[in-house]
């Protein structure tokens, strides 16, 4: 099998051998006994005019074809969310694109194979700057601009935390107020997003408190209150008691979506009381294994399922590992290392917020997790970037 220089923390190298491709048995056409979508990333143009801190490229058809992809594993795609950079490079205009082009997709997955295309895509405010925004009103124009584009594209909403609401809120009321409305307005059920500061800085203090469980108790409120246009809430906390514990407080009929990347594989199996449907970043990453793990337990294999999902924790964990919002970084190098991509570029330059150590510990962890789908490949385009830094070159 194929080996590689790798560094180690001790600032020595060592010649790692990769394992042999794993094959996954991956979801057929039958339900699946969880919805699982996989939050992805946008691959960028690296031939694009502009300033890549400045301007957002995007290759359109690798973004594409890399939801197709999905799809064809049997899992949803939530589109134009933070794995795709949201808010730190690919900004609204750029999102509505992608999102219209992804329902264009859907669409044309569905009719050309005869197999249900899951997508969901986010809405937000992250066009209104915090600066310009001077009363909660602002806030709910914005939430409501972006959701009615999307609801007239033909897309179904994911709504997303909203930096302005944060910063302009003076009380648990206006979260209240806000989402009150919006959820009045849509004409679909939505999935709604708490994301936690430790993906998003900005967002200390949703829902109108520090104290998580405070928190929680707003959002359960406002959950309870539009329970017929909620279809689930994804809570990514990385906190697997309070995930469990909102779980068992949910009103009838809505969903709790895990977003916990450091325990998805437990809260997606379950325990007696409920369990949790899945809206992951490491999804994209862990795909074929996501699918397959699914697939074992549609055939009520649990020792399968955990068999294919315990060795993807520990990636997921170091992909996710403090400052937890540069995960982004590790999701496009295990593209890039998979083949979907040609190059390790990313929108807004941030293929440069993990080190070198980093991006050698997620070569080791996705060997053991089995998901490097083509070895020689995956050893010499990692080769490439341990050489550009001076490793092995």
């Amino acid at each position: 099998m194929p080996a590689i220089v790798l560094p180690t923390v001790d600032r020595g190298l060592e010649t790692y051998k990769l394992s042999p491709a794993r094959n996954f048995d991956i979801l057929t056409n039958g339900a699946a006994p969880r919805i699982a979508y996989a939050a992805v990333h946008v691959v960028a143009d690296p031939l694009g005019a502009g300033d890549p801190w400045l301007d957002t490229a995007i290759d359109w058809d690798k973004t594409i074809a890399y939801r197709r992809y999905l799809w064809g594993l049997g899992l949803g795609v939530a589109e134009a969310m933070d794995t795709a950079q949201r808010g730190s490079g690919l900004n609204w205009p750029s999102s509505f694109e992608l999102i219209r082009r992804s329902v264009a997709a859907a669409a044309d997955f569905t009719a050309s194979t005869g197999r249900p295309a899951l997508l969901a895509s986010g809405a937000g405010t992250d066009h209104l700057d915090v600066a310009d925004c001077r009363e909660i009103d602002d806030v709910i124009a914005a939430y409501e601009q972006q959701c009615s584009a999307i609801e007239n594209a033909g897309g179904r909403i994911i709504l997303m935390a909203s930096r302005a609401l944060a910063a302009r809120a003076t009380s648990p009321d206006d979260y209240i107020r806000v989402y009150n409305h919006i959820l009045g307005q849509v004409t679909q059920p939505v999935i709604v997003h708490w994301l936690g500061d430790m993906f998003d800085p900005a967002l200390a203090g949703y829902w109108g408190h520090d104290d998580l469980d405070q928190a929680m108790a707003v959002c359960l409120e406002v959950l309870n209150g539009n329970a017929d246009k909620v279809d689930g809430i994804k809570i990514s906390l990385l906190d697997e008691r309070r995930e469990v514990t909102m779980r068992n407080r949910l009103p009838d009929g809505v969903r709790m979506y895990t977003g916990d990347d450091f325990n998805f594989a437990k809260l997606i199996a379950g325990d007696r009381e409920d369990y949790s449907d899945a809206l992951l970043g490491i999804f994209d990453a862990i795909a074929p294994a996501a699918s397959a793990a699914l697939q074992a337990m549609a055939k009520q294999d649990m020792a399968g399922y955990w068999e294919i999902f315990e060795p993807t924790v520990p990636l997921s964990r170091h992909v996710f590992a403090t400052p937890t919002r540069f995960y982004k970084t590790g999701i496009v190098f295990l593209a890039y290392l998979n083949g979907h991509q040609d190059h390790f570029v990313m929108v807004g330059g941030q293929q440069s917020a993990r080190s070198l150590l980093h991006l050698a510990e997620l070569v080791r962890l996705a060997d053991r997790a089995g998901i490097l789908r083509d070895p020689e490949l995956a050893r010499a385009r990692a080769a490439q970037v341990m050489a550009v830094h001076g490793v092995g070159g």
